[in-house]
């Protein structure tokens, strides 16, 4: 996410910042609801700076872009679809949703995961992260049912496994156990259920998985279903 300034028009502000539509912003403007550096703006096509505007007095929130930490609760789905159950983005303030582009997550967690997720609206962010090629490595903390073989440490470093109906081997993954039933997996790509397939090939049923750390960031101490604003830098070091 870049710390460029953008410059907006009035009207174009208001409807990317999600506070109503193009429709409606030139009269949001024209009433006064909108002010820059102090002044009110009265016209929609003035072209202001969203770190020094206020729209009902309320500075603007996320003026150069949205990217946060969130701590994700088992039952919920990373989906826009109003169909699906109860979503991660029902649980965000307002401020974020209505954006446009709209925010989404970097990759997703199933319902039944928990942990770490990053949210933004940058779409270089998203392909930064998610993109295969760029090996970013996600940490998880995994139960299963069954106890977990010790050669699994060995399978699944060597970079041979093949899942189920597919025909590439998955990229070397490093599994400490830490429990009869416990382990500490850490992927760079990014596979359908890969943790619980990579398992389920071992005889392993998953029965709890918790995401802890995407590159250099780590969940620490969040709370479950809260947020915290980061930086770029605080997942892999680029600004």
């Amino acid at each position: 996410m870049s710390a460029k300034v953008e410059l907006f028009r009035a009207d174009q502000l208001l409807s990317r910042f999600g506070y109503c539509s193009r429709r409606e912003a030139p009269s949001w403007v024209k009433r006064g609801r909108v002010s820059c550096a102090g002044g009110v703006v009265l016209d929609p096509r003035l072209r202001i700076d969203p770190s020094q505007t206020s729209v009902d007095d309320l500075p603007v929130e996320f003026p150069l872009g949205v990217l946060v930490a969130f701590h994700k609760p088992v039952g919920y789905v990373c989906s826009h679809d109003e169909g699906d159950s109860e979503t991660i983005y029902d649980l965000l303030p307002s401020s974020m949703i209505g954006r446009i582009p709209a925010v989404t997550t970097v990759g997703r967690l199933d319902k039944d995961t928990s942990g770490l997720l990053l949210i933004t609206d940058d779409g270089a962010l998203v392909h930064r992260w998610s993109s295969p090629k760029k090996h970013v490595a996600k940490v998880y903390e995994v139960t299963c049912e069954q106890p977990i073989p010790p050669a699994c440490t060995e399978i699944f470093a060597s970079g041979k496994l093949i899942l189920r109906s597919e025909t590439e081997p998955c990229l070397p993954a490093q599994l400490t156990i830490t429990g009869e039933h416990t382990a500490s997996i850490t992927l760079v790509e990014g596979r359908y259920h890969q943790v619980k397939r990579m398992l389920a090939s071992q005889g392993c049923t998953v029965t709890a998985l918790h995401r802890t750390q995407i590159g250099n960031l780590k969940l620490g101490e969040l709370p479950v279903g809260e947020w915290k604003v980061i930086t770029p830098v605080d997942v892999d070091g680029t600004p």
